[in-house]
Formats: structure tokens, C-alpha cells, sequence
């Protein structure tokens, strides 16, 4: 969903007036188109209707659950970069909703700044790679359309799932530490209990690309420190 014009859109989904305002004047003044909608109804208009590049979704919605509306995004929209905003700030608050498919996870009250350098790395993951494709066994990828395929069949990963994947072939035959993977992945958010973070996005990709995810062909556990991408 990545444009080539710098203007990037970005839709806010939240239900407070004073935020939505808030964050409209000062996402605008770093020259980004925004959209607003006080609702998950209006919300959807709004994606079919302006195709954001990036979508700020509010946890807590008067029509809908944000987890769960972030799980259908994620099939409808697998590309589209999402940042939580909740007034939760639980452990286990920010793992549900990372695991949801969210891109990031920002607590209220958050500084603009901060919120401007999330959104900045998820832009930059979402560019498409400078490279060609690579095939390796039977899964393959398309770098420059984003496109992964198992057995010639496209599979359809999220933004992170997929940065999680070419970071992994990047190295493979090496072994990358959860920490290492962390600082690729998550560098610029505070992610707390991070290490189950990663490994659901592992077992949600091994479902995706594993024959059989329990006896993985591609990506190997190293027990005690982290993963590697079996070579060809």
C-alpha cells in the first residue's frame, strides 16, 4: 500500500475528539495527509475510500474491539502498516495486541515525536526490497512485489511476519539471537516481554510456510538463543 509520493496517508481511528484534533494538526505539519473517523464503521469508509499507507487504530472503540478489528484488517489489508493507541499500558495488553497483527503498540499519553518515529519505521518496512527474489526448496520471494509463495501458491504474511522472514533468510545458515531479532524488528518501540513477541510471530510464520510447522523444514530453533533459516 506504499506510495511513491512522500505525502503519505494516514488514517486515525479513535473515539476521542481532543486526540483525533491532536494528532490530525501535528501529523499534518510533518506533511502527511491524514484522515480521521470516531468509529469503526466510519473507519471502513474511510479505507476503501482513501487507501491509507498506515493506519492508528484506537484499542478501545465504542463499535467494535480494536484486537479484533485488527485481525480482520490484517486479512483484508495484509500490506497495511497498523499502530495500536490504547490507554492500556498492561504487559499483557501490549502482547495481545502486537499479537493481533499490529505493527507497534503506543500508550496514551504518548509524545508526538515518538508516535512520528514509529510511524517512520514502519514506512521504511514497508518499502519494497531493492533485490529481485530468491527460491529456496519450494518457498520463494518476490522482493520487489512483496510477494512470498509455498508450492507456487502466494501465502499472504503480515508487514512484520514478512520482515521477520527476509531477515531470516538474510542470515541463514546463521544463528540470530531473540535480541538480535528484536533490535532488527522492534528497534525503535519499548517491547516488554518481547522474547513471546517474537516467538508467536515465528509460529504464526512456520504455520504459514512449514509443511509441518511442529517439525519445521525452514526455520530451526537453536534452543537457548534464538533462530536460524536452514540453507538450501
Amino acid at each position: 500500500m506504499l506510495k511513491e509520493n512522500k505525502n503519505h496517508t494516514i488514517l486515525v481511528i479513535d473515539d476521542d475528539r481532543d486526540i483525533l484534533k491532536v494528532l490530525k494538526a501535528n501529523l499534518e505539519l510533518h506533511k502527511y495527509n491524514v484522515a480521521t473517523a470516531e468509529s469503526w464503521t466510519e473507519g471502513q469508509k474511510t479505507i476503501s475510500a482513501r487507501k491509507p499507507d498506515l493506519l492508528i487504530l484506537d484499542l478501545m472503540l465504542p463499535d467494535g474491539d480494536g484486537v479484533e478489528i485488527c485481525r480482520t484488517l490484517r486479512k483484508q489489508y495484509p500490506s497495511l502498516p497498523i499502530i495500536m493507541l490504547t490507554a492500556k499500558d498492561k504487559i499483557s495488553d501490549k502482547v495481545i495486541g502486537l499479537e493481533s497483527g499490529a505493527d507497534d503498540y503506543v500508550v496514551k499519553p504518548f509524545e508526538t515525536l515518538e508516535l512520528i518515529a514509529r510511524i517512520k519505521a514502519c514506512m521504511r518496512r514497508s518499502k519494497p526490497s531493492t533485490e529481485e527474489q530468491i527460491t529456496i526448496g519450494k518457498l520463494s520471494i518476490d522482493y520487489k512485489r512483496r510477494i512470498v509463495k509455498v508450492k507456487n501458491k502466494e501465502i499472504i504474511l503480515t508487514p512484520k511476519e514478512y520482515d521477520l522472514l527476509c531477515l531470516l533468510i538474510s542470515s541463514r545458515g546463521s544463528v540470530l539471537s531473540r535480541e538480535e531479532i528484536k533490535n532488527h524488528l522492534w528497534k525503535e518501540s519499548k517491547i516488554y516481554s518481547w522474547s513471546r513477541v517474537i516467538d508467536v510471530h515465528i509460529q504464526h510464520l512456520r504455520q504459514k510456510i512449514e509443511d509441518n510447522p511442529s517439525e519445521p523444514e525452514y526455520i530451526i530453533t537453536v534452543s537457548g538463543i534464538g533462530y536460524r533459516f536452514k540453507p538450501e
